[in-house]
């Protein structure tokens, strides 16, 4: 059995090609405390380099749950203001929300999703609604027809806007790689 290699990054640092910064750049200061590194710049000898922020990511699952529950809650704030437009506003604006903030991988799957996500969460908020009536079934079926026709606009309006916003971020990417997957070129 050949020796273990005793050679490595200091002890909580990653190897050089885990770390953002990449080989050769992260230097010791001699000022800085063992077991720190900086980068250093040209023209700057010990100089920290800024940390980009990135905006927050959502998988696919995490931007279907937040249209489940604006809607949900949309839902049930019509029912108790007498508002029409609560639903699909409140879909409208969770559509935003995940058409920009999830991964870029699972913008085909999120560009799918929306009715079938209003759609289940209609089902829910009727369901709590007629829940104790003696047509629960008659009141289900009214209940969900007479949203569905209120929020229609909202609706195309919503999932138009993930298709827009997916576009630009790269959904035809994405088509492209599931073609070619499913084609065999990959």
């Amino acid at each position: 059995m050949p020796p273990r290699r005793t050679d490595g990054p200091d002890p909580g640092q990653a190897p050089y090609f885990v770390r953002p910064e990449g080989r050769g750049r992260n230097v010791s200061n001699p000022a800085a405390p063992r077991g720190r590194t900086t980068t250093a710049r040209a023209g700057s000898p010990s100089a920290p380099r800024p940390r980009r922020t990135r905006p927050p990511r959502l998988t696919v699952r995490g931007g279907v749950l937040l249209i489940v529950l604006f809607s949900f809650a949309g839902t049930m704030i019509a029912n108790l203001t007498s508002t029409p437009a609560a639903p699909g506003v409140a879909f409208t604006i969770a559509c935003l929300a995940t058409a920009a903030m999830v991964r870029p991988g699972d913008l085909l799957s999120l560009s799918v999703s929306p009715p079938i996500a209003y759609f289940v969460a209609v089902v829910a908020a009727e369901s709590v609604l007629a829940a104790g009536n003696d047509g629960f079934g008659r009141m289900l079926v009214l209940g969900l027809a007479t949203r569905l026709a209120e929020v229609a606009p909202w609706l195309f309006l919503g999932t138009a806007l993930v298709l827009v916003i997916a576009v630009f971020r790269g959904l035809p990417g994405n088509l492209r790689t599931l073609g070619d997957e499913l084609n065999g070129r990959k």
